[in-house]
């Protein structure tokens, strides 16, 4: 006996339910699953997919997806659009959010140069061990930039304390 096959409206309905049904399960996605979505998406190159979903996960309030898309915005040269979004992270304390704002005043992207207030931030990343944060202070230590008297030893302290924060989160990673 020939197994009955469903006419194919019926398929082309059942798929168009299923296809309903991913597309829904997707935006109930959680702001960190979009983060991690993103993630994901930018790893395998694709930016605009990575940009929408870091745009609604921040849309939401996520701190973390606030200074992700900032740091795609200051690549792309919008500075002033990532400056309010690494303000936003920064004031929940998302240490990403504190570096960017760190260095938007460093380099008075997207606002004047503000050496103090670029400090500030950097320091403010640096106690959460964010290693960008202790580069960027280290070699402001080496350079006595932003303020800093010049002093080797700081920096080398900074560098040691980045590197093993680095390791300790690859080692998470794994």
């Amino acid at each position: 006996m020939k197994p009955v096959r469903p006419p194919r409206a019926i398929t082309r309905q059942m798929l168009l339910v299923a296809t309903l049904l991913a597309v829904a399960a997707l935006a109930q996605a959680t702001p960190a699953q979009d983060v991690q979505q993103a993630e994901a998406s930018l790893r395998g190159g694709d930016v605009p997919t990575a940009m929408g979903l870091l745009r609604k996960a921040s849309d939401q309030g996520d701190a973390r997806a606030h200074a992700r898309l900032a740091d795609l915005l200051h690549a792309a040269e919008f500075d002033a659009e990532a400056v309010v979004l690494y303000r936003k992270a920064a004031e929940q304390g998302e240490a990403a959010g504190e570096f960017g704002l760190g260095r938007m005043y460093a380099n008075g992207a997207g606002m004047p140069r503000d050496a103090a207030l670029a400090l500030e931030w950097y320091r403010k990343a640096e106690k959460k061990n964010h290693v960008p944060a202790l580069e960027a202070l280290a070699r402001a230590h080496r350079a006595g930039d932003l303020g800093l008297t010049r002093n080797l030893d700081e920096a080398m302290a900074l560098d040691t304390r980045a590197r093993s924060a680095r390791q300790a989160a690859a080692k998470d990673a794994q």
